[in-house]
Parts: C-alpha cells; structure tokens; sequence
C-alpha cells in the first residue's frame, strides 16, 4: 500500500522531481563518513557535504546517508557530485526493483536489506541505494540502523584487506555484508516453518492455515527482494567500466554464488509451504472423516433400534407381543444383541 502512495504522489510531476518519503519528512537526515587509506582512517558525522574535499581527496570516502527527507540535500549531491536527475528520484523511490545503472561517471546500484521483527515475527525490507563514484561511495538508506556495523569496525580497527583496497571493495563489502543478512532470514524462517510442520503433523488448527499463508507471504516477498539481484551482479561481472577493477571481479563472483544459494533455499521453503497447506487440507480432511465414521456408525446401531422402538409404538388395538409377559424383556435383549453384534462387525472391519 505504501508503494503505492508514493506512486501516485509522483502523477503529473515531470521525470526527475524528488519527493521524499512521506515517513521519514519529519526526520532530519543522518550523515556520516569514512575517509580512510591503508594507514589512517577518519570517522565522522556531519551536517553538510564538503564536496570539494571529498572529490580532491587522495584517500577513499564512504559516506552514508540515513533519512529520504531533505530533497534540497538530494540536489545539492546531484550537482555536487553530478548525479543524474533521475538517479536522485529512483534513490527516493523506495519500491525499486533491485537493478544496477552504468553512468559514464557513476555506478548506481539498488538492493533490498531485510530484516527481521522479533515482536512480530514479521520481515522488514527496506531499499539500499549506492552511488560508485572514483574514490568515492554513497550509501542511501530509509532509516537508522543496518547491517554494516562490521564492516565500520573493519574499518576502524584496519583489520582485513578493506583498508587496502579501492572504492569498489567498499560497494562489495556492503552488498555482502546485505547478502549475509539474507542467510541469518533464511534461518529464522527455517525455524518457523519447521515450528508450523510441527504443528500440521501434531494438532493442525484453523490458525495453522493463517500461519502457512503469512510465511508464504513472506517468502514471495523474499523472491522478489532477492531474485533481481542475480540479475544485478550478473551485470557487474559483465560491466567494462573503469569503476570496478578486475581485481575486485572474484569477490563479485563470490557474492553472485551467495546469491544463488540464498534463491534456491527461498525455492525450497516455497515448495516447503506448499506441501505443508497440502498435508494441512489432506489432516483436516481426514479429522472431518474420522468424525463422519464415528456418527455414522452410531446411527448405525440406533436405527435398527429406532425402527423396533418405532414399530412397538405405534397405536394399534391388536398386538400380540403388546399381551406377551415376556414381550418387553425380549424385545430389550434383541436391542442388546443387535448393539453387540453392530459392534463386534465394526471391530472385526477395524472401524473401531
């Protein structure tokens, strides 16, 4: 529904114009920066840009921008760093499907970070935008808090090859560190299900149902989050531009099997879910079934006794066995035999 209201803000507005999330207006941006080399690393936040700075800088700069709500911050880093217009209104526009766009002075890049409510137990998927400039990276994301807080310690600590390498490392090191999150909500929805086949196969209830539809909810909104970025890191690997050295192109590689792995598992939860609503109808079926047999076999032995109790009821002058001393202690002992006998045959069918 939100994908939707922020298409329509967009009706009639010429190609190019920013809007900014509606969630996030009354929210000032978050702005923080790494400028770091092979020996020294800086870390900061700020207010404001030093583009001049940043674009004479000898060292490597990754800036991260938490917050889609200043449009005049949005304009000032397209002309800044002269991004497109259209590159500024896609970072704003949340419900990107994931893609990567090879400008002739920038990589821009779209991904989807998910993760997950513990109090809900629902998925939270949230757009990453990232701009690969020469020595420069920009990170674009909806709100505070993410999964890169290995990679900042990395960083801050010089451990590991980030500090050595080019800006395209950065752009790797963040999309692994999304695509390794992609493993930690293929683990907890491995639990779910798991906890659901539990409950099918034990005691399956109407809430049971609610439960299998909600997850395959999620994982199709998983599929579609993560299958585009097959695609994406198929065209990096592909990609002749200078921003992505031949050096980095392994990790890519690397990052596109990550990829694979974390769709093929999405493939079989899906095929999980659908043989779980599948045992679930085939349980109810047959608790309906078992139910069905036992009334049918208790109208079974009473219509028998039904039908004699009906025909020694009826109101009519000449019934010999209405006369007979013995008439109604007979007739109770046939009843008997016939209940017995009813469920002597129920047991030899093992009906019983």
């Amino acid at each position: 529904m939100r994908e939707k209201v922020e298409r329509s803000k967009k009706t009639g507005l010429p190609p190019g114009s920013l809007i900014p999330v509606e969630e996030e207006q009354r929210k000032t941006p978050r702005i923080s920066i790494f400028e770091y080399d092979e020996s020294h690393c800086t870390e900061r936040d700020i207010t404001e840009i030093d583009y001049p700075s940043v674009l004479e800088s000898k060292k490597i700069n990754w800036i991260n921008i938490d917050g889609l709500s200043d449009t005049r911050l949005f304009e000032r880093i397209g002309s800044g760093f002269n991004i497109h217009s259209l590159t500024l209104e896609d970072i704003l526009t949340i419900d990107q499907r994931p893609k990567m766009e090879n400008h002739e002075d920038y990589l821009y890049i779209v991904l989807k970070m998910i993760n997950w409510d513990d109090g809900t137990a629902d998925l939270e998927v949230e757009q990453v935008s990232l701009l690969l400039l020469r020595d420069t990276v920009l990170s674009f994301q909806e709100k505070t808090g993410d999964v890169f807080d290995p990679l900042r310690e990395r960083l801050r600590r010089g451990t590991g090859r980030t500090r050595k390498e080019e800006a395209d490392y950065i752009v790797y090191s963040l999309m692994d560190a999304i695509v390794d999150n992609y493993f930690n909500m293929m683990d907890k929805l491995r639990q779910e299900i798991e906890q659901i086949e539990e409950e099918v196969i034990e005691d399956p209830e109407t809430s049971t149902s609610v439960e299998i539809h909600k997850m395959r909810n999620q994982v199709a909104m998983l599929r579609r989050s993560i299958w585009p970025l097959r695609e994406v890191l198929a065209t990096i690997l592909r990609s002749e531009s200078e921003l992505i050295r031949s050096h980095t192109l392994p990790y890519f590689r690397d990052l596109y099997d990550h990829t694979v792995k974390v769709i093929e598992t999405l493939e079989m939860f899906r095929d999980n879910l659908a043989g779980l609503l599948d045992i679930y109808l085939s349980s109810v079926s047959n608790k309906m079934n078992e139910v069905m047999k036992v009334l049918t076999m208790i109208s079974t032995v009473f219509i028998p006794l039904s039908f004699l109790a009906g025909l020694y009821g009826m109101n009519f002058r000449y019934m010999p066995e209405l006369n007979h001393r013995m008439g109604y202690p007979v007739l109770l002992l046939v009843m008997a035999l016939l209940v017995v006998f009813f469920l002597l045959f129920f047991k030899r069918k093992k009906w019983l």
